[in-house]
């Protein structure tokens, strides 16, 4: 139910009630303009999109805090976001209502992150990501109209172009890292795992026999939560992972050196037994083998997957299959990361029209038409 009245003071007050009775009333000086905002309510309700401006007077933390609370995130991710929205979203919007804060302030806060924060352009990105899930979250709700993060423009992020270890270094690491981790580098150069799946990794999941494994699993490690068990990182690194020689080999000396009990054995353990920690996996093994095989410094185990990435592609495997064997979300993710170690296309393309026309008679003998 709406009406417009006017006043004694000559403005025209328009009203109408919500689905739970709540009036709702604004002042215009003009009775087209009470009409157009009556109008502009009946729209919203009418198509589903009607926010009670009640909702949007809710501070932003109090609904960040909801939001935050009921997202099923994994114990890093939840980490990460409580993070981003204690350091650098609640000091800026902590008491700010959600309908108050407009695209303009998105704005400045990003610009922000950068200049006053000094945070990197990745980071950056990262952050506003969890503060546009908010708003998106809230607009869903119905708590504001709009997303004021739309058309936010963010700081570009130079490429890094991967440049990835070769076999020989691989060898290197492989021989200077203990042996209890000899198969773990092969393994990862020969798959492309992710470090986590690979100390995730459990008698189960390796088929020797046909030269398979299975990742279903990853170990993760956060301050909170310790060394957990925790899925994939996402639903398509849920794969199966066709195993080389060299691996099924080195697997088979690794299980002879280091056996496994039962099929839920963990392949590889730290030396007290366990999964692998990956803060001491590192600082105890990894960095120590790096120095002894002259790998460059600041190289991680992520390496070795890039490594394995490189080795398909030089050898011809299509973005479709590196896509799968790495368990990326998309081709597009592929791509973004390793288009520059596809083979250049130049010499191919004048070999094909060059093959096209071998066979063709040349242009001053080609038969006359009829009509010539």
């Amino acid at each position: 139910m709406a009406n417009i009245q006017k006043r004694p003071n000559g403005s025209w007050r328009a009203r109408y009630r919500d689905q739970d009775g709540k009036e709702h009333a604004r002042h215009f000086d003009r009775k087209v303009d009470a009409q157009r905002w009556l109008d502009e309510v009946a729209t919203s309700v009418v198509i589903g999109q009607y926010v009670d401006p009640r909702s949007a007077k809710k501070p932003f933390k109090e609904y960040a805090e909801q939001w935050r609370s009921s997202q099923p995130h994994r114990p890093s991710t939840a980490k990460s976001v409580e993070q981003h929205l204690r350091c650098y979203v609640y000091p800026a919007w902590e008491k700010r209502a959600l309908g108050m804060i407009k695209p303009g302030d998105v704005q400045s806060w990003v610009t922000g992150l950068l200049t006053t924060h000094g945070l990197a352009a990745s980071t950056t990105r990262t952050v506003f990501n969890t503060v546009n899930a908010v708003f998106r979250a809230a607009v869903r709700d119905r708590m504001i109209p709009t997303n004021p993060c739309s058309d936010a423009k963010l700081p570009s992020v130079p490429r890094k172009r991967v440049v990835p270890l070769a076999v020989e270094q691989v060898r290197a690491l492989s021989a200077q890292i203990p042996g209890r981790y000899k198969a773990l580098v092969l393994l990862g150069a020969a798959t492309g795992l992710r470090p986590g799946e690979l100390f995730g990794l459990q008698l189960r999941h390796a088929d020797l026999l046909h030269a398979t494994v299975t990742v279903e699993q990853q170990i993760q490690q956060t301050a909170k939560h310790g060394v957990y068990v925790g899925p994939p990182k996402t639903a398509r690194s849920h794969r199966t992972v066709p195993l080389p020689k060299m691996a099924v080999d080195a697997l088979k000396a690794h299980l002879r050196d280091f056996p496994v009990e039962g099929a839920e054995g963990w392949v590889f353990t730290a030396p007290q037994g366990g999964p692998i920690v990956y803060t001491h996996f590192m600082d105890h093994a990894w960095r120590p083998a790096c120095v002894k095989a002259g790998v460059p410094k600041g190289t991680g185990p992520h390496a070795l997957r890039h490594h394995y990435a490189s080795l398909l592609i030089k050898h011809g495997e299509s973005v479709k299959t590196v896509s799968e064997r790495l368990g990326h979300t998309n081709a597009a993710m592929t791509l973004n990361i390793y288009t520059h170690l596809w083979p250049d296309s130049e010499e191919r393309t004048r070999a094909a029209v060059d093959k096209a026309y071998a066979d063709s008679p040349d242009e001053g003998d080609a038969p006359a038409t009829e009509a010539a």
